[in-house]
């Protein structure tokens, strides 16, 4: 998304919007719901959102991080209505860490356990950095925090990565 948006009118913006952003968007969603269903939901509003706001966005270098930004207040507001009630937590929290984990090779499985036993704050910069391709600034103006906290985020996440990631592999030598 290189040109210039002044000269565009609200349906180029859009469009190049969409075609610049929407797979990592999606990416993004998902990680973030751990649904396809409610990942599409928000995206949905989003998308809403940044259709009726597209005329406040005047340069194209800030394009993904205005959408994902309307993206995860859009996500914050969809959580407060759906207070879902379930009967146990406990089961709930077990198919949300595991859920749509790859198990083609037992090292992916294990990055994606191992990334969701890390805590929420420094996962969601790690893959903001990863997989979204966010610079460090993108990062804090998403998370609505400073530069350094972003880098202090995206050390403690990978720290905790390596160690759990570690432990597992020792866990599985065997002397004999």
């Amino acid at each position: 998304m290189q040109r210039s948006l002044e000269n565009m009118n609200k349906k180029q913006k859009y469009g190049l919007l969409i075609e610049a952003h929407s797979t990592d968007l999606y990416r993004y969603a998902h990680w973030k719901c751990r649904d396809r269903i409610m990942a599409e939901e928000v995206i949905q509003e989003t998308l809403l959102r940044a259709w009726k706001a597209i005329d406040s966005l005047r340069e194209a270098s800030a394009s993904k991080a205005w959408l994902f930004t309307i993206f995860r207040r859009e996500y914050a507001r969809q959580f407060e209505r759906k207070q879902l009630d379930y009967s146990d937590i406990e089961n709930m929290d077990t198919i949300a860490s595991t859920e749509g984990i790859d198990a083609s090779t037992p090292e992916s499985a294990a990055l994606k356990r191992a990334l969701g036993s890390i805590g929420s704050q420094y996962r969601e910069a790690l893959v903001l950095q990863v997989l979204g391709g966010f610079s460090c600034d993108e990062i804090a103006n998403i998370l609505n925090i400073s530069a350094s906290a972003v880098m202090t985020r995206v050390f403690r996440a990978r720290k905790q990565l390596r160690a759990i990631l570690q432990d597992k592999s020792d866990s599985k030598v065997t002397y004999g």
